[in-house]
């Protein structure tokens, strides 16, 4: 296909990139991290996992992740977005398999550290290419639409893994380690088919919506930046690290607290999880655009606020009702932040420093992830419950709505 043939699209190529995307946040994050929660009800009964060790499965992964964050801007730059992620999702997919012939919890944590670092590499310079892509007023949209891949994900291990956990009585988990270990392989290929590094590749301009390109193919995207100090990007970072911590609490324990504690069957308590994964397909878009028009910091309020209602109304054990008013609340924001985080430090910095930036940020939002399911499962087995832990993560919640009321507005290009 010629150059000019992909100038003259109605459908700017970047939204290819976009729907590549999502299958890959669908892959990298959707299956390697938040299909845990589906599954380990069924894995803790069958290797004998206390509440710690569940936590320190999840904090595995994350583990993962941040040394996956180390090196990412390196890896991206010496092998490009494209091809680092697809390497990234074939580890994801290997130790998935790995994971599925595991026979007791130090091998469960080895494997599943390797797909978090599958997860880490695949999802940083997804989310920088954005930059790359699109222009200010559109990448908070084009980020919402790339996270939702991990509502899908939610949405279709809500139904999948009950049943495929059901084929087997009690190793029913390793059938669906293998089959989300093959899905993600086949993602692998895909993204490599599609993705590209940069518009420039192709010939195209980062897509604009209706504003006209202000150069001839390639911009200098840094003219137009004010310098962001280091204190403002360890803002940013903190209230990433806010929300790593708080978020994965609920995605990691949700399942588990209503299966242990509530009394829910896990077929009830997958049709729960899968809600919430249809909700989050909302998520991304919605505030995102939102992001994009009222800006990055009422979006960040308004995404915090919600969440941190619904880390209380769980932590309160409330009747039945509250809980479909918590799994609401937490799937219509679920994939809020990420979308407007990789948007605002684009807006900071510009496409050519995005990926180190964000990758930093990631880091910090890494440090969260590890630490929040190791406290959850810590104090959960000194209380008997997890609702000290959603009271912990509605708290840090209400910090970051603080945190997030005291951002300054980026330097927006001309």
């Amino acid at each position: 296909m010629t150059q000019s043939s992909f100038q003259t699209r109605s459908v700017h190529y970047g939204w290819y990139v976009v729907a590549a995307g999502t299958l890959c946040v669908f892959a990298g994050l959707g299956f390697g991290r938040f299909a845990l929660g589906m599954l380990l009800p069924s894995m803790g009964a069958a290797l004998g996992l206390t509440y710690s060790q569940m936590g320190l499965i999840s904090t595995a992964n994350f583990v993962g992740y941040l040394l996956a964050v180390l090196v990412c801007g390196h890896l991206s730059a010496r092998l490009g977005s494209r091809l680092l992620i697809f390497l990234a999702l074939l580890l994801v997919a290997v130790s998935m398999l790995l994971v599925s012939r595991a026979d007791h919890f130090v091998s469960v944590a080895f494997f599943y550290t390797l797909t978090g670092m599958g997860s880490g590499a695949s999802n940083v310079p997804m989310m920088a290419l954005v930059a790359s892509w699109f222009s200010s007023g559109q990448r908070g949209k084009a980020a919402g639409f790339i996270v939702i891949g991990s509502g899908f994900a939610i949405l279709l291990s809500g139904k999948l893994i009950p049943y495929l956990n059901q084929l087997r009585e009690f190793d029913g988990w390793r059938i669906s380690w293998v089959v989300l270990g093959v899905i993600v392989l086949s993602i692998s290929i895909i993204c490599f088919l599609v993705i590209r590094d940069s518009p420039a590749e192709l010939g195209l301009k980062p897509f604009a919506g209706r504003k006209a390109a202000r150069h001839d193919g390639r911009p200098s995207f840094d003219d137009g930046y004010a310098s962001v100090t280091k204190k403002t990007i360890y803002h940013l970072g903190a209230l990433y690290f806010l929300f790593g911590y708080t978020y994965v609490i609920y995605a990691t324990f949700i399942v588990t607290t209503l299966v242990q504690e509530r009394g829910f069957s896990e077929m009830v308590a997958g049709n729960f999880w899968s809600w919430v994964g249809f909700l989050s397909l909302f998520s991304g878009p919605v505030f995102g655009t939102l992001s994009d028009r009222l800006g990055r910091k009422t979006g960040l309020i308004m995404v915090f606020s919600i969440q941190m209602c619904a880390y209380m109304l769980v932590a309160l054990a409330l009747p039945g009702v509250f809980l479909y008013l918590s799994i609401g609340f937490y799937g219509i924001v679920a994939w809020a932040i990420p979308s407007i985080m990789a948007a605002l430090v684009g807006d900071y910095v510009g496409p050519q420093k995005t990926a180190r930036v964000f990758g930093f940020i990631t880091f910090i939002f890494a440090l969260g992830q590890i630490a929040g399911p190791a406290v959850a499962g810590f104090l959960a087995e000194k209380y008997g419950s997890f609702s000290s832990s959603f009271f912990m993560a509605a708290l840090f919640a209400g910090l970051a709505v603080f945190l997030a009321s005291l951002l300054k507005k980026p330097a927006e290009i001309g």
